[in-house]
């Protein structure tokens, strides 16, 4: 792993990457009662070549974010023209951006362990009967109708501000 401290002609440490993975691990929120505090935002790359930026359900496992989506969504059609996108998220004392390229899951174990990581998350999802993706008994309406495709987003890089003293702005190559 690449190392780049951004502040340290601020006189800032470097962000420790494992104290972060772990914050990931544990699901942590910027704050116990922060709104929104579980929002996790995904860019996509546009036909255009512009950005395109929704909010999912992702979850971080085994060192990876893995969302769901619907096949005729706008994200579905970015990622599968151009997998290039970014995840960004805030957790305690930290706001994290993962840069990376979304492949598709359909290996059916690899569908029920995310599957059951989400129903342990709040959200009953489990894999579907066809073995394409999960299901649940509600989604957003825009996902349109099950199954939902599943994208793991394997970091290439990240960036780490850390919101609390000393502070730190430091960029991760995996």
């Amino acid at each position: 792993m690449e190392i780049i401290n951004l502040g340290r002609a601020d006189g800032l440490p470097p962000v420790d990457w494992a104290a972060i993975a772990g914050k990931l691990d544990a699901r942590s929120a910027p704050a116990p009662d922060a709104h929104n505090s579980r929002t996790t935002w995904l860019a996509t790359v546009n036909e255009d070549g512009s950005p395109h930026v929704t909010a999912v359900g992702a979850l971080w496992l085994d060192g990876a974010f893995w969302f769901q989506t619907g096949a005729g969504t706008r994200k579905n059609r970015n990622v599968a023209r151009d997998p290039r996108c970014s995840i960004a998220l805030s957790v305690r004392d930290a706001d994290v951006v993962i840069e990376g390229d979304a492949s598709r899951v359909t290996d059916p174990g690899a569908l029920a362990r995310i599957a059951k990581a989400w129903a342990d998350s709040g959200w009953p999802a489990e894999p579907d009967e066809s073995g394409r993706g999960v299901t649940a008994p509600f989604n957003a309406p825009s996902q349109g109708p099950p199954p939902w495709q599943v994208y793991r987003v394997e970091p290439r890089s990240a960036i780490v501000t850390l919101s609390a003293e000393p502070g730190g702005l430091t960029r991760f190559r995996f």
